[in-house]
């Protein structure tokens, strides 16, 4: 009984360390822990896709100059049961958008929420 006992353990011990990393994932390390505001960005490209969606936007500042940003948001099977399709921003959609930016300061972030244009509201979570 004991060898086939430390067998089932040796399994669940390799089990466990191999499968480590794919739980893991990645997380919220990389972006900043503030909320910044983007308005009057305009979209350029969305990606509904696993594991995450894109939203793909220009901002212009002041002197006219143009950023291209992209921020990560949920899967679609998660954005779908908070309101979201694979149709809710389109190329040209003038957004104001909230992330976390990621920590090296390029354009880049987690989304926390979009408002469209009519004042609707595109959350990336329940909780966002």
């Amino acid at each position: 009984m004991k060898p086939k006992l430390s067998l089932f353990f040796a399994f669940i011990a390799g089990l466990l360390i191999a499968c480590g990393p794919v739980l893991a994932h990645h997380g919220a390390a990389a972006y900043s822990d503030r909320v910044i505001v983007l308005k009057d960005a305009t979209v350029t490209k969305f990606q509904w896709g696993n594991p995450h969606s894109i939203v793909m936007f220009d901002v212009k500042d002041g002197k006219g100059n143009v950023t291209h940003w992209a921020a990560e948001a949920g899967s679609p099977s998660v954005l779908g049961l908070i309101g979201w399709s694979k149709t809710s921003v389109q190329p040209g959609d003038v957004i104001r958008v909230y992330l976390y930016q990621a920590r090296s300061g390029n354009p880049v972030g987690r989304l926390q929420k979009i408002v469209l244009a009519d004042g609707t509201t595109l959350r990336d979570s329940q909780l966002g």
